[in-house]
């Protein structure tokens, strides 16, 4: 069990406001890495502040996504990369990474990545949101925190 699981906080659309990482080595955690990362123009909808508690003021001095990405990149390239609804984490990164000119084959991921919606929803758990599926596992989580919800993803993987 050797895999990468991931989770971003968007301030708009599809621009990350934090991105939380969670490596995993032979089903151990081996590394965790959080950050925030200033969205263009540090513009933010109303509705994503209420739902991560993220402001502008928080990303105001922020690295932006390109000065975040050799972290990210060490982290997620030729590895098999998790996440909790993988096509909203995944799309987040590779238009990021389009916006910046990054080029997502270097990556070598898959282009479709592990889900552990996906995994849940096939075991016949309702409803498969993070926090209904880490209730039902009893796994802690701190809901709309990127490393919490990275690391939760990872827990998650490594119980299916």
């Amino acid at each position: 069990m050797t895999f990468t699981a991931i989770d971003f906080e968007t301030a708009t659309a599809f621009h990350p406001c934090s991105v939380g990482i969670v490596t995993v080595e032979n089903g151990i955690i081996v590394d965790e890495y959080v950050t925030l990362i200033k969205p263009p123009r540090n513009e933010y909808s109303p509705f994503t502040i209420a739902v991560h508690g993220i402001h502008p003021r928080d990303t105001m001095n922020a690295k932006t996504f390109a000065q975040v990405y050799p972290e990210i990149k060490k982290r997620l390239q030729n590895r098999i990369v998790v996440a909790h609804n993988e096509s909203f984490d995944r799309n987040v990164l590779a238009k990021s990474m389009a916006l910046y000119g990054l080029n997502y084959e270097e990556l070598n991921i898959s282009s479709r990545w592990e889900c552990t919606v996906k995994i849940y929803k096939a075991k016949g758990l309702k409803p498969t949101k993070l926090s209904d599926c880490c209730r039902a596992m009893q796994i802690a989580l701190n809901h709309h925190e990127a490393l919490s919800d990275a690391r939760a993803c990872a827990k998650l993987y490594l119980l299916r």
